[in-house]
């Protein structure tokens, strides 16, 4: 594997022959997990051409100052790919990455060591599904 990131590639040479030919890269997610998004295409060995393009997502974890791949997922086809970008766009429609606002706080009382109201005064912010379940009640 690589010590860097941007050193990690997809192509693979068998008898000097590139049977996995890397077209492009991004880097999704940097640091000891990485997360990598790769355009490739496949050499089919019958007719000695590339194939259609596809994608691989790979994650790399770096143990002993080396990048190891510990998963991938490929996508196949074009038309799976539009099918996952389209589920994607439906699932975060455009201004979605906007921050959900916060629970209203009731307001500590200088009187009182303890509140009128009994509020949750804990941090909430990996409670986002269960306060959107609720608001749809």
């Amino acid at each position: 594997m690589s010590e860097n990131i941007d050193d990690l590639t997809i192509s693979f040479y068998q008898d000097d022959r590139n049977v996995l030919k890397e077209l492009n890269k991004i880097v999704l997610t940097r640091g000891n997990w990485t997360t990598i998004m790769f355009l490739f295409q496949e050499l089919n060995k019958k007719t000695n051409e590339y194939e259609a393009p596809k994608v691989s997502i790979r994650r790399y974890q770096k143990r002993g100052g080396i990048y190891k791949q510990q998963s991938k997922f490929n996508i196949s086809s074009a038309k799976q790919a539009r099918e996952i970008s389209e589920i994607l766009l439906n699932w975060f429609p455009e201004g979605s990455d906007e921050p959900k606002p916060r629970k209203p706080r009731a307001p500590k009382s200088a009187t009182s060591a303890k509140p009128a109201i009994e509020v949750d005064q804990s941090d909430d912010q990996g409670d986002d599904d269960e306060v959107t379940q609720q608001s749809d009640i």
